[in-house]
């Protein structure tokens, strides 16, 4: 509500100093206000414009008890490093995994194919602002909107367990 009320002080300061047009103006307070993107707790972060156009990185699957078919996918900085073998990553690579249950192909008996989508996952690598974990902040979405406070605690304990020696990214190159 309040972002509608600031555009609406913004258009009608415009309008009365001639900066813009009656009719800009009408059509400027017809267009709806911004979305704020659902950040992850303790991290603050979001699900990254245009990343179902990003290079795949690898598959995978995940056995029993999250029976998944995962696919992880990186924006050109991370492509470039993971291409080159760059260790540490660079600030500014993101990655971004990509969950669905596990289903039987309907066409093909012996196929597995993505069924219902389950979580859209991503680390986004800034030394400075997640200097604590490794340079990497985290962020696990269900629906659109970031898992529980309690899901995001795992994170960092997870990848700094396994695989601390490969800048804690599980993901490697598909040939």
């Amino acid at each position: 509500m309040r972002a509608i009320r600031t555009a609406y002080v913004v258009l009608s300061t415009a309008l009365l100093l001639g900066a813009v047009s009656a009719d800009q103006a009408i059509a400027e307070s017809a267009k709806p206000a911004a979305a704020t993107k659902a950040a992850s707790p303790i991290y603050g972060v979001t699900i990254p414009d245009g990343y179902r156009k990003w290079q795949m990185i690898a598959p995978a699957e995940e056995a029993a008890p999250l029976d998944e078919l995962r696919v992880v996918l990186g924006n050109p900085a991370a492509i470039k490093a993971i291409e080159s073998s760059t260790l540490p990553y660079p600030d500014g690579t993101i990655l971004v995994k990509l969950a669905y249950k596990r289903k039987q192909s309907p066409d093909f008996e012996s196929a597995t194919v993505p069924g219902q989508a389950t979580t859209v996952q991503v680390m986004v690598k800034d030394s400075r602002r997640y200097a604590s974990t490794g340079g990497w902040g985290f962020g696990r979405f269900i629906n659109g909107q970031p898992a529980d406070l309690a899901q995001h605690q795992t994170c960092f304990a997870c990848h700094a367990a396994r695989v601390k020696d490969r800048d804690y990214v599980f993901t490697r190159y598909a040939p």
